[in-house]
């Protein structure tokens, strides 16, 4: 992680301060703002540091696929399951498990999730044996849990037992002292891995890139910046090298009306019922797919479609004509 301004120094002394307890850490911040860095800050300079650092996405899994991944699972505990697999606490054991995405947790499984957390025991599925493990928790979220607790989507016995110590990433348009420093360093960095030498970065393309907001962070600064070095014909990147930036082609575009389906939203706002209608009904009524094209978690779907009888947690479910 590189920052100077005053927010990210903040975050590093968190880390340094946080990394010295062992207690559960929640990261909060937009997606790209580099969670998954933070807590392998905090792994690497803790007590667990030298044992593995195992990350699962909440969000990236089907609702009956998230126990059997956490927990593993014993030969025949269902149908496939040929052997036994230990799951990712149990592979966590002696250092850090990741858990991201935490607010797309299904309601479902979250008790089991809190049971672990109170004693740090569990059992596979399908299996009897009580298994312990010490290992550090760190859960990361782009979404607003307290948001989710009201709307009835998580715990809030899950929320106070994860949210012991808060760190909170800031959004790179909060960063404007860093990007001078972050934009050389993701240019260095993309130039070396692929072999090419670091071309040169003009006052004028600096201050594009500083005014731009990055409604991707960090991740679409790495993304954008490789783009250019991987096509930019000279030895120093020019204006033209970042034309896909401009403002007026980042605007949403509801699908159905020229829209690529899947092609994740760069703006969070809340759309309206009938954009929402045309989105599922473009993804086969999968509020995950939905959810990635807006760019939102299923979380933030489903609380836009609370008041919708319809519409229940953890089911992909069609609205109503």
């Amino acid at each position: 992680m590189v920052g100077a301004c005053p927010a990210m120094k903040a975050v590093f002394d968190r880390i340094r301060r946080f990394a010295k307890v062992d207690a559960p850490v929640l990261i909060s911040g937009e997606s790209g703002t580099g969670k998954e860095l933070a807590a392998k800050a905090i792994h690497e300079r803790s007590f667990f540091g030298k044992g593995p650092f195992i990350a699962i996405n909440c969000g990236g899994l089907p609702e009956n696929l998230v126990a059997s991944e956490l927990f593993g699972y014993e030969r025949g505990a269902f149908t496939g399951a040929t052997e036994r697999r230990i799951g990712r606490i149990e592979a966590a054991d002696g250092g850090t498990l990741f858990l991201d995405e935490i607010g797309d947790m299904p309601l479902s499984l979250q008790p089991q999730l809190l049971r672990f957390l109170q004693d740090m025991t569990f059992r596979r599925v399908g299996g009897k044996e009580l298994i312990h493990v010490r290992l550090r928790v760190v859960t990361a979220t782009n979404v607003n849990l307290e948001q989710a607790i009201r709307g009835g989507f998580f715990r809030k016995d899950l929320y106070f037992r994860l949210n012991v110590l808060r760190l909170e990433l800031p959004a790179l348009r909060e960063r404007q002292g860093d990007m001078d420093v972050l934009v050389r360093y993701v240019l260095r960095r993309v130039s070396e891995e692929h072999g090419v030498t670091c071309p040169r970065l003009s006052d004028s393309v600096l201050h594009l890139l500083q005014s731009y907001d990055w409604p991707g962070n960090v991740r679409e600064l790495i993304s954008a910046m490789r783009r250019a070095v991987i096509l930019c014909d000279g030895t120093a990147l020019e204006a033209k090298d970042f034309a896909f930036l401009r403002r007026d082609d980042l605007t949403i575009r509801p699908a159905g009306e020229g829209a690529l389906v899947g092609r994740p939203m760069l703006r969070q706002r809340k759309p309206s019922v009938d954009e929402l209608r045309r989105a599922l009904a473009a993804n086969a009524n999968n509020v995950t797919r939905t959810a990635r094209q807006f760019g939102v978690s299923r979380v933030t779907i489903y609380t836009w479609l609370k008041n919708r009888a319809d519409v229940r947690y953890g089911r992909d479910r069609p609205l109503p004509s």
